[in-house]
């Protein structure tokens, strides 16, 4: 959002909640990662039953994209419209594929999009080419792929999202998905967003600054403010457009939390769909293993297979995406298998390739985000669609039997895996029944913008974080015609001093 408000002229004021992510040795570092969880953030939420879990999330710059995948998949043109499913029915969405393209296209070049267009049976359409050719696969791969095609797949290049060409940073390294990257050279949302946008001398980040509330004036119609908690001290951000843009679940909290007497439900939440609807996807992990041969691998994400994304075999259904992720190593088994000896964690990774099993979550107004008595988050979230989830995790089994591997064992995830978590502030051409219109802009309020995972009134079975991108990007355009560059005064009170500190001014905050 920060880039494509680049150079428009406004004054904007990036709040961002955690600090720059540390490039390290640990970076690479399996045990630090996985064991020691690192770089998650250190905080609990709590289940429906007020259970608390370790979330996956991860306060930085650059936010979740540090430790993705670098997966940069476009919806599919189908999923903007209704899709009927064996669980019930995806909803449509208020704008189609063809308002989103060229969008695409534009968050594509700017993450350093490598891919192939053409054979993948389900893709939508483009009027751009891939920047970049795919990722070259290793042997190991492209004979599986060769596998797959013999019980007549389609396999497509991953379009992925690395620095890799001539004078790239990237090296191919196995420690990619759900890693940070020493190097820079993963397009994540720090190296492709921010640092851009920060060229910019009208664009400022101040890290550290976790917002809690937001305020309104007294008619209710304006987000005049931003209650900040900054190196101790609170403060209050000052602008005349407030961006929303925390994740899925941090930004319905923020809302929650800043309720007052004009929006006792919180601001934008008239509809009463503010924290509904949360979907994160139905996913398994599936480790097909071969008792003798090793797999070398060192990018294991190099094709994925739509071919069950709209209809299984003898099922006529979507069931949804297949993809590898990032080759297997001994420490990520250790969390789940810790009774498991040393020895036998090296040889089962060792001869593992390793996949993503991804169904459609669909929208359930009963899951959703609330914020209890006590200021924590919980995430009342049960799974839907499974009896499509589990044939689609049964037909995956039968593909990597055919392919020669005897042993294939599958994991299904649960609350704790939310890396692709959406819907809660759903966007529609309804205020009754949406938070958000087309553009991201909250029905209730002349100047408030959710522009992250928020807006999806369906969750689809593919990766979100380029849809994400792209309209972001299409707000932005939107708003570029229509932001004041007069500016307003943004003041910052120090409610220990009571003394306002007059800072520079501000046409945005994000």
């Amino acid at each position: 959002m920060a880039r494509a408000l680049a150079g428009c002229g406004a004054r904007v004021m990036i709040l961002e909640r955690g600090f720059y992510l540390p490039r390290e040795p640990q970076n690479w570092s399996r045990e630090a990662v996985f064991l020691e969880d690192r770089y998650k953030a250190r905080e609990t939420w709590e289940d429906h039953r007020g259970r608390e879990y370790h979330p996956g999330v991860h306060y930085w710059v650059g936010g979740n994209t540090k430790v993705y995948g670098a997966v940069l998949h476009r919806l599919r043109q189908e999923d903007f419209g209704a899709i009927e499913h064996e669980g019930g029915v995806s909803p449509g969405w208020p704008i189609s594929y063809h308002d989103l393209e060229p969008y695409y296209g534009l968050a594509e070049r700017w993450y350093l999009a490598h891919g192939e267009a053409g054979l993948d049976p389900t893709e939508p359409y483009r009027s751009s080419p891939f920047p970049f050719p795919p990722i070259p696969s290793d042997p190991y791969m492209l004979d599986l792929a060769e596998k797959f095609r013999n019980q007549g797949l389609h396999p497509y290049p991953m379009p992925l999202g690395l620095d890799y060409h001539a004078s790239g940073r990237c090296i191919r390294c196995r420690t990619c998905d759900a890693f940070p990257c020493p190097l820079g050279a993963k397009a994540d949302s720090h190296v492709c967003g921010v640092a851009p946008a920060l060229r910019d001398p009208n664009i400022e980040l101040w890290t550290g600054a976790y917002a809690r509330r937001l305020r309104t004036d007294e008619s209710g119609t304006l987000v005049t403010s931003v209650e900040v908690e900054r190196n101790g001290e609170s403060l209050t951000v000052s602008a005349g457009t407030i961006i929303v843009a925390c994740g899925a679940v941090n930004s319905a909290a923020l809302l929650l939390r800043s309720a007052n007497a004009m929006h006792p439900d919180g601001p934008a939440n008239h509809s009463g769909q503010v924290g509904r609807n949360y979907m994160v996807h139905n996913n398994a992990v599936l480790m097909a293993v071969h008792p003798t041969i090793v797999n070398s691998t060192v990018v294991q994400k190099s094709f994925s297979i739509n071919d069950f994304y709209f209809r299984g075999p003898g099922f006529p259904y979507p069931m949804g995406n297949l993809q590898p992720v990032g080759k297997v190593q001994p420490a990520m088994l250790q969390n789940a298998l810790h009774w498991a000896p040393a020895r036998m964690l090296r040889q089962v990774a060792a001869r593992s390739t390793d996949w993503w099993v991804m169904t459609e979550d669909l929208p359930d107004p009963e899951n959703r985000v609330t914020v209890v008595s006590n200021g924590r988050i919980r995430v009342h979230w049960k799974p839907n669609n499974l009896v499509s989830h589990q044939r689609f995790i049964d037909t995956s089994k039968v593909l990597f039997r055919n392919a020669g591997y005897p042993l294939v064992v599958t994991k299904t995830m649960g609350i704790e895996t939310n890396s692709h978590q959406v819907g809660t502030i759903r966007f529609g051409d309804d205020p009754q029944s949406s938070a958000l219109d087309q553009y991201c802009k909250a029905h209730d309020l002349q100047n408030l913008y959710v522009v992250d995972a928020s807006f999806f009134p369906s969750s689809t079975a593919v990766n979100p974080t380029l849809t994400i991108m792209a309209q972001a990007i299409r707000v932005a355009d939107h708003l570029t015609g229509r932001l004041s560059v007069g500016g307003k005064t943004a003041i910052l009170l120090d409610t220990q001093t009571d003394t306002p500190e007059i800072r520079r001014v501000r046409d945005v905050a994000i």
